[in-house]
């Protein structure tokens, strides 16, 4: 199973997963499906306080608790918390991945607003995808031109 793909053959926002074949930066403890605070900041890599700064804005679904109140992640919390690391690395306004969070949570109704709102993120990370092969060629083209004017000075 990995990081995008629960067992039923969904992602954790209930659309069909996508197989990913990239290992995870960090393993599960194995046999176990509920963790906790600082296992899931282990795994992922986020702070204690940011993965409550989720919860408190609505960007982590409602995660258990225990009688006495510490918190209990579930595999499917894990699967969450991976896919939102995704859109936080494609650059998506903590704003619009809430409202994802929110439309998830609305159910299967929303589907078609959900898939709105990534294509036009899609769109968006195309864009800067495109700038940065721009920037990539001028550095490349700075990188040549210094390389260039060793190999001309070191002949002279």
């Amino acid at each position: 199973m990995t990081a995008v793909q629960a067992e039923n053959g969904r992602g954790p926002d209930g659309a069909t997963a996508l197989p990913c074949t990239q290992p995870r930066p960090r393993p599960r403890p194995a046999d176990r499906d509920r963790y906790t605070i600082g296992e899931v900041s282990e795994h992922t890599g986020l702070s204690a306080h940011t993965l409550r700064w989720y919860e408190r804005i609505g960007l982590m679904p409602h995660v258990d608790r225990s009688h006495g109140g510490r918190r209990h992640y579930s595999d499917r919390d894990l699967d969450w918390l991976d896919f939102v690391g995704k859109l936080r690395l494609t650059g998506m306004p903590v704003a619009d991945m809430v409202r994802y969070a929110e439309l998830v949570r609305e159910g299967e109704h929303t589907f078609a607003e959900r898939q709105d709102l990534l294509r036009a993120h899609r769109e968006n990370v195309r864009s800067r995808i495109a700038e940065l092969r721009t920037t990539l060629a001028v550095l490349d083209f700075k990188i040549d031109s210094y390389a260039d004017a060793r190999r001309a000075s070191e002949r002279n």
